[in-house]
């Protein structure tokens, strides 16, 4: 039969075994060097995650909202939806431990975001934003209203948990101390520089003697 003979059955494995080795080569050298790249970043990781939040956060809005129709108001009320997942406790004004930073009891004060977290997390949004074809001058992340409501925020709360938010001061420059080797070359330039001003007084003084030596025989001719 003809499919029986060899001559109608080709062989598969020749061009297998002749294709050639540098695409396969080239292939993994560039997975290899575009692997570490393509990897994001702890922080875009963290910025990919927080605008997914928010995003689910506007669809399951009461009506759903759009990303054109949100503004600052609509910022500050996801901001004030995340206070049920904190985990700082923030003292009330009638609590009798507001202002302590280290309570000895506890209390039935409420868990709320800290400041920081918060801060940082405008932040990231601020910047998802613009990134997802959102306009500057309307990002609603950097809204007026918004650096407000985190400027309150940071107050009441150092206020109640009697912690300080004042930037470090700078530490001041070591001096620099001066070492045996600069000490002597140090003696040894004013050495030099005392032994010029000797040779310079014996220099000139000759010169003062002469001048006065020549105005006493003037004097005395006359």
């Amino acid at each position: 039969m003809d499919l029986a003979s060899p001559s109608t059955n080709p062989t598969y494995s020749s061009p297998v075994i002749t294709t050639p080795t540098t695409p396969t080569t080239t292939t993994t050298t560039l997975a290899t060097t575009t692997s570490p790249s393509s990897t994001p970043s702890r922080y875009e990781n963290q910025k990919r995650r927080d605008w997914n939040t928010f995003c689910q956060y506007l669809r399951n809005h009461r009506p759903p909202l759009s990303l054109p129709m949100c503004s600052g108001a609509h910022v500050l009320e996801f901001l004030r939806y995340l206070d049920q997942f904190g985990k700082t406790k923030v003292h009330n004004q009638t609590c009798p431990f507001f202002g302590l930073p280290n309570p000895p009891a506890p209390c039935p004060c409420p868990l709320r975001q800290a400041w920081g977290s918060l801060d940082a997390l405008i932040g990231r949004l601020r910047a998802a934003y613009e990134e997802h074809g959102g306009r500057p001058e309307g990002n609603p992340f950097g809204a007026k209203a918004v650096r407000i409501y985190l400027r309150e925020v940071r107050d009441f709360q150092a206020k109640a948990r009697g912690v300080s938010y004042e930037k470090k001061r700078k530490r001041p420059k070591p001096k620099v101390t001066a070492t045996p080797q600069s000490a002597a070359a140090a003696e040894a330039a004013a050495a030099g520089s005392s032994a010029e001003t000797t040779d310079h007084s014996t220099v000139l003084r000759p010169t003062s003697l002469d001048h006065v030596s020549s105005r006493v025989v003037k004097d005395f001719v006359e």
